[in-house]
């Protein structure tokens, strides 16, 4: 059986920008980066992951194509490009593809210019149609491979994933980039404020007290090949339930249906997963659901966590940010721990939700779950290489 490997990680959102700076806050439970809009977004004052650190410029030869959402995807790939660059040697740049997944893309430049904040340099079709962000990434690294841009909302780029996957297993690609870009913007906010989904301070998943979701923005980046490296991409399936526009199925089947169909296609058994990243996106009905799946799939003793207080939730960046957390947790051997005010929902089927430790006797295999509007689920397995 062909192994499919994440050789390479490139990360930045609000707790820093790098795998080093990432895991120190990641593994302590540091939810201190989350803050209130200081008023570049809105009026809102509810907690927001905002990525602080002073993003790198397009080049001048790629220009037409700066946003936001561009800009967080350099800084992702900045920490990765050697890497990239000798793949690229080697396979030549028809061989290396491109899969990017993301919900907003450039819309933050869209809203500049539509309210009158920018009049110059917008370009709709290179800054905020969906395809520019693989067409930005592909352009900047020189290759001229497969360029796709997955859409399918918070589980955006964990489809991703799979489609990288797929062009290696096809032998149409040698090396694949592939990963999640989401920024902050005006229009996410609106739109989920519309749905009454945001929290009015931090969320509290799993909590009785829970009352929404905070957003984020993030964007995370891998190589992935056929050569042997530090984690290897287990397994990964997608369902699609259709429940409703955006909320979940209350039973979690389709969810459920999803983890199971994961370990199916990663030949393991629910015993052998070590640490599952719960979607727990802190609102009512996805904790309900998601909990109910996962004490169906694999009991109530699983080590879980959301690590969504920590960063806010970055929609169509999650699947890929997430999936960075269980590579940095694989890599260290430590769990991330779940921040939440203690007062678990006695509603709810109750979950193992770890407070942050070594794992003992080491990791083995982790899963990540994202969950989307429109029933759209997809479940990753990922497993050390020891």
């Amino acid at each position: 059986m062909t192994n499919f490997y994440l050789n390479h990680m490139g990360i930045i959102c609000t707790l820093g920008n790098s795998a080093e700076s990432v895991a120190k806050p990641l593994f302590s439970g540091d939810s201190s980066f989350m803050r209130l809009d200081e008023n570049r977004l809105l009026n809102y004052q509810g907690n927001l992951g905002i990525v602080q650190e002073k993003l790198p410029e397009l080049p001048s030869s790629l220009q037409a194509y700066h946003c936001r959402n561009n800009q967080l995807a350099l800084a992702a790939l900045g920490q990765i490009e050697s890497e990239i660059g000798s793949l690229v040697e080697r396979y030549g740049t028809s061989r290396v593809g491109v899969v990017m997944g993301t919900s907003t893309s450039g819309i933050d430049s869209g809203e500049s210019y539509l309210s009158g904040k920018k009049d110059t340099g917008y370009n709709y079709r290179l800054q905020q149609q969906m395809a520019g962000l693989s067409t930005f990434v592909a352009k900047y690294l020189g290759v001229q491979g497969v360029q796709l841009t997955v859409s399918t909302a918070c589980s955006s780029s964990a489809n991703a994933l799979a489609s990288a996957r797929r062009l290696l297993s096809a032998n149409v690609c040698d090396a694949v980039v592939v990963g999640g870009v989401d920024s902050l913007c005006g229009m996410t906010i609106r739109g989920f404020h519309s749905l009454g989904a945001l929290s009015a301070g931090q969320t509290n998943p799993f909590s009785v007290n829970r009352d929404g979701i905070n957003l984020g923005e993030a964007g995370a980046i891998f190589v992935m090949t056929k050569e042997p490296g530090p984690v290897i991409l287990s397994g990964v399936a997608a369902t699609s339930d259709a429940h409703h526009m955006s909320a979940p199925d209350p039973e979690g089947r389709g969810a459920e249906a999803c983890m199971r169909r994961a370990l199916e296609n990663a030949s393991l058994d629910a015993s052998d997963i070590d640490y599952l990243n719960l979607h727990g996106t802190g609102t009512p009905q996805n904790d309900s659901m998601e909990a109910l799946a996962v004490e169906r799939v694999f009991g109530s003793q699983l080590p879980c966590s959301s690590t969504k207080p920590l960063t806010g939730h970055t929609l169509g960046a999650a699947g890929a940010l997430e999936a960075a957390f269980c590579w940095l947790a694989l890599q260290n051997d430590q769990l991330p721990p779940h921040q939440y005010d203690g007062h678990y929902d006695p509603e709810i089927v109750r979950l193992n939700l770890c407070q942050g430790q070594e794992a003992a006797g080491g990791l083995r295999y982790v899963m990540s779950n994202s969950f989307a509007f429109g029933g759209s689920n997809c479940s990753v397995i990922m497993g050390s290489q020891r």
